[in-house]
């Protein structure tokens, strides 16, 4: 089973932690690398798996790539369905039926001596939340919540403690039905720090980026996804600041932006510490792992011309917390960045952000990495009758799971189906984020019918699987998906 990352292996210990993440953009294993880092640092044997490549008959890149399809071609029938799938607390039964699949094979990839398992994907949490409740999995489970809104697809039944990153995402939780929640805030590479004036001037040489003027930083996660053109002309006119834009791997959108005259374009970085410790506001559209690296760095961040679903639920818990402004209005654009760039606003900003990294100056001194360590120390511990003390409670467990081994049994036989059965089927499972939920979708939405209809015109289903450039998107049809 392909893993992520280099294994680390130390046969003399049992202490050993699997990750579960999934290739869907950068931020899901963005997080998981970081808890990686963290827990070996902290004398822990760490394996990473892909969620996508345990889904059989290479369905994981075709869910990948109709998600991919529809943000682009499709955004307002993103947010029906992530509307829909919220109302209805989860995913439907096609979604269900696509991840019951993946359970025995990731069992299996799971080695014998896990000590626990953690999930950063809702659709992983599922799969490990079914094999928990079945008595299959005998270990603790954990759900990483990456982002600060949570929908109901993250609580997964089975899953023993939800890792939040702040009150706002725990209650959240809580309220679709997790039961141990436990606020440990968020991970950051450690290259994502505050800098002086002289580091600051040093980047900014670096990048050949002006070095007087006030900078903001726009990105749009690793497919370069949401109306980003307008965004940057947006930032561009209003004259608050000098738009600095990241595409990710959108070489397209990349040229784009260097035909409408935006002169400081680029497209994947591996530096993105040092664009930040450049700039003086971050600008995004999706609140992911980028926000809580701006957060890390000391930068304000603003949310503006986000992208649908998780995009707008994002900006609106970060905005609750505190920690983001979310600009609604583009007349707006110029005051708010003025106040985040040089006024109070963006003091208060940087305060709140760093204080989410306080008590993690110099390592894993707590946050999810350490509660991780301690859970897996704790059931190991339990299992090997030398536990000095009780560990914190667990969701309780079927009478039977003492005796039940890690080790799965062979995989049934599967019934052959035919192959345009297998794509349609995986067709309608990509259309929703984390691995699927269009028939909740559109069972629960009025006018099924159009949205289908919509998903149909807006995927090329004869090339679904191959690469391609993602197309541009107009703030007129993310507004759609605003007020669908």
């Amino acid at each position: 089973m392909p893993h992520l990352g280099n294994t680390v292996r130390r046969p003399s210990s049992a202490e050993r932690v699997v990750i579960v993440s999934a290739s869907v953009g950068a931020g899901h294993d963005g997080a998981a690398a970081e808890l990686e880092r963290r827990l070996v640092a902290a004398g822990l044997t760490v394996d990473r798996l892909d969620l996508l490549d345990v889904l059989p008959a290479r369905l994981g890149r075709l869910v990948r790539d109709g998600y991919h399809r529809l943000l682009v071609r499709a955004p307002w029938a993103y947010q029906r369905i992530y509307s829909s799938t919220e109302r209805a607390g989860g995913g439907g039964a096609v979604a269900r039926a696509l991840l019951r699949s993946a359970e025995e094979r990731l069992l299996r990839a799971l080695p014998a001596d896990t000590g626990a398992v953690v999930s950063t994907y809702p659709g992983a949490s599922r799969v490990l939340g079914n094999l928990r409740l079945d008595g299959r999995l005998t270990v603790p489970v954990l759900t990483y919540l990456t982002d600060f809104s949570v929908h109901p697809l993250w609580v997964a039944d089975g899953v023993d403690v939800h890792l939040a990153l702040h009150a706002v995402p725990a209650a959240q939780a809580r309220a679709a039905g997790a039961r141990d929640v436990r606020v440990c805030g968020p991970v950051a590479d450690p290259r994502f720090h505050p800098v002086d004036a002289p580091e600051r001037a040093a980047a900014r040489a670096r990048f050949g980026l002006p070095p007087t003027a006030p900078l903001a930083l726009l990105v749009a996660g690793s497919w370069g996804v949401g109306p980003v053109r307008e965004v940057a002309r947006d930032l561009r006119d209003c004259g608050a600041a000098v738009p600095l834009v990241v595409c990710g791997r959108n070489e397209t959108l990349a040229d784009q932006l260097r035909a409408d005259g935006i002169e400081h374009v680029h497209g994947w970085v591996d530096d993105m510490p040092g664009l930040m410790h450049a700039a003086d506001v971050l600008v995004q559209n999706a609140g992911g792992l980028t926000s809580l690296e701006a957060f890390a760095t000391g930068l304000p961040v603003a949310s503006y011309g986000c992208i649908p679903g998780h995009g707008l639920t994002n900006a609106a818990a970060l905005d609750e917390a505190g920690v983001a402004a979310w600009i609604r209005d583009p007349a707006q654009l110029k005051h708010v960045l003025s106040e985040l760039i040089d006024g109070p606003r963006g003091l208060l900003q940087r305060e709140a952000g760093l204080a989410l990294f306080a008590d993690e100056p110099l390592g894993p001194a707590r946050g999810p990495a350490a509660e991780t360590a301690r859970i897996c120390r704790a059931a190991v511990g339990a299992a090997a009758g030398t536990t000095t003390g009780p560990p914190r409670p667990l969701t309780a467990r079927p009478a039977t799971l003492s005796t039940v081994s890690l080790t799965a049994p062979p995989i049934a036989r599967r019934v052959g189906r035919p192959a345009a059965v297998r794509l349609a089927t995986t067709t309608v499972l990509a259309c929703a984020v984390w691995a699927g939920a269009v028939g909740t979708a559109v069972a629960t939405t009025e006018g099924g019918p159009r949205l289908m209809h919509a998903i149909g015109h807006g995927l090329d289903l004869d090339d679904l699987g191959h690469a391609h450039h993602p197309d541009h998107v107009s703030h007129g049809d993310y507004a759609k998906g605003r007020h669908a």
